[in-house]
């Protein structure tokens, strides 16, 4: 399955959670960290784990992104949630090096496997080490980037982050992982900016995006499906490929290769998608 939707909400909000379950999102992200007030981490981290105690909550995977792994929360969060039968993945903030994968993986070590981990680089140092991050435990299963903090990091706005995503897409790539997703946009009313902004990501080598409200959902989903004018041209591709093998040019002149056979086959699995209509508020 090509996940395009990852929704954030907040762990302390287990109605919200509820709703964001049936919202149409590939993937709902359930949040320990920024969206959590100090006093209320404890509470949680238990709704989170009565969640996903009893297996799978619903009908989408159900990550957690979990308290900063420098700090004191991460290692009762990663022991407590790692072994439960509904987590599908964990989120871990500000990874600077492998060591922080080897550490978080340590406090698993309770349940009977490493989870999936998806470590998000959101500093210099996270962005610079990112092939070694990438591949730096067997259970990885993706990178992204969280480009607030990055950006307060680097100290840049606007179009300041063109190497550090150049830098994920190409790390996520070289270790073998799907394409990253793109950081959220904060502006849940702004529809059309994040539709510019998506395309932005698409060309860049994104694939789909975290949100923090359920109206953005359709909006990245229809960013990140292929055209119908793609489509019929992927198709043709992959005809012409099963017809006559290795290199070949089509009847327009177009010349085709075994990389853009495969670019193809991408277009129309991203297009095999069943469609879905979001909604349901989440917040």
């Amino acid at each position: 399955m090509t996940w395009l939707t990852w929704l954030y909400v907040p762990g302390d909000r287990p109605d919200v959670v509820a709703k964001a379950l049936r919202s149409g999102a590939d993937v709902v992200l359930v949040d320990l960290e920024d969206a959590v007030a100090p006093e209320r981490k404890a509470y949680a981290r238990a709704a989170t784990a009565e969640l996903l105690a009893q297996g799978p909550p619903g009908p989408v995977p159900v990550h957690v992104r979990v308290n900063a792994l420098d700090g004191p929360l991460a290692a009762d969060d990663i022991g407590t949630l790692a072994h439960l039968p509904g987590l599908a993945g964990l989120r871990l903030p500000k990874v600077t090096d492998p060591g922080d994968l080897r550490r978080a993986a340590g406090w698993a070590r309770a349940g009977t496997h490493t989870p999936p981990l998806y470590p998000l680089l959101e500093s210099a140092l996270g962005v610079e080490r990112a092939f070694e991050i990438a591949t730096g435990h067997g259970a990885v299963r993706g990178l992204a980037l969280g480009e607030a903090d990055l950006r307060a990091d680097l100290g840049v706005g606007g179009g300041g982050l063109g190497y550090a995503r150049g830098r994920a897409v190409v790390a996520a790539r070289a270790a073998g992982l799907a394409p990253p997703p793109q950081s959220v946009y904060p502006d849940v009313r702004d529809t059309e900016g994040l539709a510019r902004d998506c395309a932005e990501g698409r060309a860049l080598g994104f694939l789909g995006r975290t949100a923090i409200h359920p109206r953005q959902l359709p909006v990245i989903e229809a960013a990140y499906r292929p055209s119908p004018a793609q489509v019929e041209a992927a198709e043709e591709i992959v005809a012409a490929a099963e017809q006559e093998a290795g290199a070949l040019a089509l009847a327009d002149g177009r010349f085709v290769d075994a990389a853009v056979v495969a670019g193809a086959r991408r277009t129309l699995a991203l297009a095999s998608r069943s469609s879905r209509s979001p909604g349901g508020g989440a917040r």
